[in-house]
């Protein structure tokens, strides 16, 4: 499978806003877009006015990126979506919310979403007492979502214990103690925090 391997940072700085890609580095002065908030590259500061193609493609590449997925992973969510009774781009954003790796990072048990999807690649974690290494798998709401019994003595998750999980979602609980979370149900649109226009990618992907 496709796998982007260059600087995290430097998607940022393209999408021109922080994509949270490396974790705690992204709320300090470190971050590579308070540093050059410029696009990279020799004409990065050249101020070319964006097309209405532009600005879709924009929005679709930021979206891809936040989720770190490639574009035949993330075509695929947009044809499910589309499938889907409601509006396609709340239906998009909803399936991208609920895989493994996103709701293991919203819990709080990753630094970022990368992180949150190597964890579930290294067996880590459970969805219903069974052990899931698939970072896509697509939880449902009552899934309980835990840190398997004999990892959670892992250093990785000392501090998760010890302290209180911030910027939770409404449609997850988190117990410290266990470290495991339960899907209290399905998440909408109107609860999602992320700064998506999902019209512009729908009106790209419709041509």
């Amino acid at each position: 499978m496709a796998k982007y391997t260059g600087a995290d940072c430097r998607l940022c700085r393209r999408e021109g806003c922080k994509l949270y890609l490396k974790g705690d580095k992204c709320y300090s002065d470190k971050c590579a877009v308070v540093k050059r908030p410029t696009a990279p590259g020799q004409h990065g500061t050249s101020r070319k006015k964006p097309t209405g193609y532009s600005i879709q493609l924009r929005e679709k590449q930021k979206t891809k990126r936040i989720y770190g997925l490639c574009e035949k992973q993330f075509r695929g969510y947009y044809d499910m979506a589309e499938k889907m009774r409601g509006i396609t781009g709340d239906n998009m954003l909803v399936l991208l919310e609920r895989r493994l790796d996103n709701v293991v990072f919203r819990l709080g048990l990753g630094l970022s979403r990368a992180h949150a999807r190597q964890i579930v690649n290294h067996g880590h974690i459970t969805v219903n007492g069974s052990r899931v290494n698939i970072p896509s798998y697509l939880v449902k709401a009552g899934d309980i979502i835990a840190v398997k019994e004999n990892k959670v003595d892992k250093t990785l998750f000392a501090d998760i214990k010890a302290g209180k999980t911030e910027n939770l979602p409404s449609w997850l609980e988190f117990d410290n103690a266990t470290l495991s979370g339960k899907v209290l149900e399905l998440p909408t649109r109107e609860g999602l925090d992320i700064a998506v226009e999902e019209h512009l990618i729908v009106e790209l992907y419709s041509k």
